[in-house]
């Protein structure tokens, strides 16, 4: 079974990103994130991030429906 939370650094392998990326995107408020234990470790639950990246999956076809790829040389 797999983890509900994940370290930022799970997160950054899995969005292939750095963790200083992911923390960024954490203390932004662009991924939700707690932050647990005496020291405030910050974790991100997985369903979370599967939302954060059907949301990124869903701006990405609204940003290329408004941009299409235009021939710049035609024949």
């Amino acid at each position: 079974m797999e983890p509900r939370f994940l370290l930022l650094s799970d997160v950054a392998v899995e969005l292939n990103v750095s963790d200083s990326q992911v923390y960024h995107m954490v203390r932004s408020g662009e991924l939700p994130a707690i932050k647990i234990g005496g020291r405030g470790q910050w974790r991100v639950e997985r369903a979370r991030l599967e939302e954060y990246i059907a949301q990124k999956y869903a701006e990405t076809a609204d940003w290329v429906r408004g941009n299409p790829l235009v021939d710049r040389d035609p024949e």
